[in-house]
């Protein structure tokens, strides 16, 4: 293990040196490219008025996602009553779905373990 410590080293040093190279670059290519999505000026006001903005756009929109849930938990409920109809492409999808959420669950499982695999830090 030790012996992988100075090679680590020098990996990191190479990804520093490129970033160090490259960043100023990108950064500059990634404020041009997306210029009209930019405030002028950028005063602490305009950013309060953008977050609330933000906040009061997503709370608006609370209603059309409830609507699209109750629409969502319907073609559930219909495919469920109709099982006899489900194609194997839409019970492929459903495990997938399943398999994704359980992903997300371990992975939360770890992250709130404080990213150990094993268990809790006692």
């Amino acid at each position: 293990m030790a012996s992988k410590i100075p090679q680590l080293q020098s990996k990191v040093s190479q990804v520093s040196q490129v970033a160090a190279n490259r960043g100023g670059s990108y950064y500059k290519l990634l404020m041009e490219q997306n210029k009209h999505y930019i405030q002028d000026p950028p005063t602490i006001e305009k950013c309060q008025s953008l977050a609330k903005q933000l906040f009061y756009t997503r709370l608006a929109s609370i209603p059309h996602r409830y609507n699209s849930l109750w629409k969502e938990l319907e073609y559930a409920k219909k495919l469920v009553k109709n099982r006899q109809d489900l194609n194997i492409e839409n019970a492929s999808f459903g495990a997938l779905f399943g398999l994704e959420c359980f992903a997300w669950f371990c992975g939360g499982e770890i992250v709130g373990r404080g990213f150990t695999i094993t268990g809790y830090y006692v």
